[in-house]
């Protein structure tokens, strides 16, 4: 059940949603960026109080801003359908996209806002010059609680490194995602899938509504 991946996508996603803020330069190293991120955005949450207890606009507008232009959403869903993506025609994928990503900015938004005092060390990635992809490992420190491994798999590309997975305790969201997402499938097609997300993008209270920006890379 979709309900059953959401729960599990916001354990993390506070931390996800703190990933990756705008690089200076397109070569910079993936965890020198997370670390920028992580500074910049815990940042904005202390100081505004808006942004703290409850998803809102407010807290939409600063997740657009700085953390959804480095997720590769195109990727993230298509391997999030998995071998129906070829199924799928281009109308189908752009709105598989939409929604997918609507789905990922609630969530961020509703557990953005609980954050409370978590810190996260992000530890040395193994890039080299010419990877195309790396992986970033981060822990959450949660006080009072155990530490909660959260890896980000990421792309090189000419505007930076894009996220296109979180591992979270070495559990890969779009794996997750694509058992949902293959049952949805085949008991209502693809169009019954872009429904059912459109339809708890839409239907979900909370003040925090789906985002409305158009896909990006």
């Amino acid at each position: 059940m979709i309900s059953r991946v959401a729960r599990f996508l916001a354990r993390a996603a506070a931390a996800a949603a703190l990933a990756f803020a705008p690089a200076a330069f397109a070569d910079e190293a993936p965890d020198a960026q997370v670390r920028k991120a992580i500074d910049e955005v815990l940042a904005a949450v202390k100081a505004d109080k808006e942004l703290q207890g409850a998803a809102s606009k407010k807290l939409n507008d600063l997740i657009e801003a700085k953390v959804l232009p480095h997720f590769d959403f195109t990727r993230m869903t298509r391997l999030a359908v998995g071998r129906n993506w070829q199924q799928a025609s281009d109308a189908q994928k752009e709105a598989l996209t939409r929604e997918f990503r609507a789905l990922l900015v609630r969530t961020y938004s509703t557990s953005l806002a609980q954050y409370r005092n978590q810190t996260i060390e992000v530890k040395p990635a193994k890039a080299a010059p010419q990877d195309k992809e790396a992986v970033v490992k981060t822990l959450v420190m949660q006080p009072g609680g155990q530490p909660i491994p959260i890896d980000y798999g990421v792309e090189r590309t000419d505007k930076g490194w894009k996220v296109y997975d979180v591992i979270v305790d070495g559990v890969s969201l779009v794996t997750t995602y694509r058992g949902s997402f293959n049952d949805q499938i085949q008991k209502n097609g693809i169009d019954g899938l872009v429904k059912t997300l459109a339809d708890r993008n839409r239907g979900a209270g909370g003040g925090a509504g789906p985002a409305k920006a158009e896909p990006k890379k």
